[in-house]
């Protein structure tokens, strides 16, 4: 629970502060008659969709296991930033675009550029302070490795997919403002439209990144090789066992992973005793490991695993 505190404080921070810049953005385009500042005000309100949904994802994925979901819900997370994904780009870039398209070919020049500027300038700081928080959580679960190893590694979208589109607004707002001051001091109303189609490329561009991330992790992706490899060392540490063939695991929600193990036991040892056996390994592992939510055993020599087809990540390998 104190991990998904981490990621329920990002979303939560970034669903406040999309809510309060979507509505001054939609008021700003009013007035300005801006179309990068409607895009900017359509990317706002969808993002603050997608952040309620990432946070019903987060409270359904912790529902505990029952008679239809034996494992637990912990791939809901992962199926709504899937849909958060799909949002993003039907929605946000596909208004932005179809609205940048129309302005192109009717352009009209923008007014009270001052109430476009200063919106811009107050949603940049709110959007700067929600990209702070997400930066700092994921910082704190990335370890060692580079950004986009972490991005493709993690195994909880809520907090990658707000950086992402923190990210994307960022940049959006840049666009935004570069579109409206060139439409002005060039004299060039166009300009205008343009930022908005452009603002639709950087939205489609982080959609279809999310997309992939969530689509893997939907799809079953295992855990880290560090995990995999402490378990075949517990495994290997018991005096019943002859051999750890190896062991497949597989992500059922950020911090839920299943845990199935192929065990060469010594050929003297009775069924009860390799029954108290795998009591051992289970409680060993779960202790060690608290995401681990379940382990299954398989008796089997090492030669029928060799040839079995299933292969652990060479890390992994005894």
């Amino acid at each position: 629970m104190a991990a998904h505190s981490g990621s329920k404080i990002v979303v939560y921070a970034a669903l406040a502060g999309n809510f309060a810049i979507a509505i001054t953005k939609f008021v700003a385009a009013m007035l300005t008659g801006s179309s990068a500042m409607l895009s900017e005000g359509v990317h706002s309100l969808v993002d603050t969709g997608n952040q309620a949904l990432l946070l019903y994802g987060l409270k359904r994925s912790q529902l505990p296991p029952d008679r239809t979901h034996p494992f637990g819900y912990g791939r809901e997370l992962y199926f709504w930033s899937f849909i958060v994904a799909v949002l993003l780009f039907s929605l946000g870039a596909g208004v932005s675009f179809y609205e940048g398209f129309t302005h192109i070919l009717h352009p009209e020049p923008a007014t009270d550029l001052m109430t476009a500027y200063v919106v811009l300038g107050v949603a940049a700081v709110f959007e700067g302070t929600s990209w702070f928080v997400a930066l700092r959580e994921f910082r704190r679960t990335k370890g060692n490795r580079d950004y986009l190893d972490a991005i493709h590694e993690s195994k909880d979208p809520s907090v990658f997919t707000v950086l992402f589109e923190d990210s994307a607004a960022l940049l959006g707002i840049l666009v935004a403002f570069l579109g409206i001051s060139g439409a002005s001091f060039l004299s060039m109303p166009v300009l205008d439209g343009v930022a908005s189609v452009g603002i639709s490329v950087i939205l489609a561009v982080a959609a279809i990144l999310l997309a992939r991330e969530s689509k893997g992790l939907l799809m079953g992706e295992p855990a880290a090789p560090e995990m995999e490899r402490l378990i075949l060392q517990i495994a290997r540490g018991d005096a019943a066992v002859e051999h750890a063939n190896g062991v497949v695991t597989v992500h059922l929600g950020p911090r839920q992973v299943f845990v199935a193990l192929s065990i060469d036991f010594r050929d003297d040892l009775t069924g009860h005793e390799v029954e108290l056996c795998v009591e051992r390994l289970e409680r060993a592992i779960t202790d060690k490991l608290p995401e681990v939510v379940s382990v299954f055993v398989k008796p089997q020599k090492q030669r029928n695993w060799a040839v079995s087809g299933v292969n652990a990540s060479p890390s992994a390998q005894p």
